[in-house]
């Protein structure tokens, strides 16, 4: 099967294929928002990466055992790029497998897959229950309370942060600008003037 540049609606469609459950399909748009935020500034393919985060977690409902390794097998099997599915792999380095992230696109989606759990978790709680008015220094404080969205490995982050050499506060700024960007599709749009 010959390779070809998948179109976001494709990528949308495999994952709605392989996910029923609305967390996570709203954890693959989280995600993608982030990642096109960050193609953005580093002047990248804001499609490929997006698409590569929306589709990042394809196997997790079906195949949570095999995380990140069935991702692999049926997207070759779908024909899609190798370097699409070595990314969607790295994600998973040092928990499901060793695939080390390398390029920038790799280490940008190890960094935020588990992020955006926290800035959403963080905005959830706000008294307006908004990504709007959900600043930096906020989840930082977040950050702290290791009893706040306890599932979030917040050692995976920092890791990640360290692999692209970029200051956390940036890193969380930058990811709620892309979360802003689809906060009514997250039902977080809130409204800001309530608190």
């Amino acid at each position: 099967m010959t390779t070809h540049k998948p179109t976001r609606e494709e990528a949308m469609s495999l994952l709605k294929e392989y996910n029923k459950t609305e967390n996570l399909l709203k954890h693959g748009l989280a995600v993608e928002a982030i990642m096109r935020q960050f193609a953005i500034k580093y002047g990248e393919d804001s499609d490929t990466w997006g698409i590569i985060g929306l589709i990042h977690d394809l196997d997790y409902e079906q195949f949570p055992q095999e995380h990140c390794t069935m991702s692999q097998k049926i997207l070759k099997e779908k024909g899609w790029p190798e370097e699409y599915i070595r990314a969607v792999a790295s994600h998973g380095w040092g928990m499901f497998n060793d695939i080390e992230p390398q390029t920038l696109l790799e280490k940008t989606l190890y960094t935020v897959d588990e992020l955006s759990g926290l800035i959403i978790a963080a905005a959830l709680v706000r008294p307006s229950r908004s990504l709007m008015d959900l600043e930096a220094s906020s989840v930082k404080k977040k950050w702290k309370d290791k009893g706040f969205a306890a599932g979030v490995d917040r050692a995976v982050i920092e890791k990640g942060a360290k692999m692209l050499g970029i200051d956390m506060a940036e890193i969380i700024k930058e990811s709620i600008l892309g979360l802003r960007t689809i906060a009514g599709e997250l039902g977080l749009e809130g409204n800001p003037g309530s608190n």
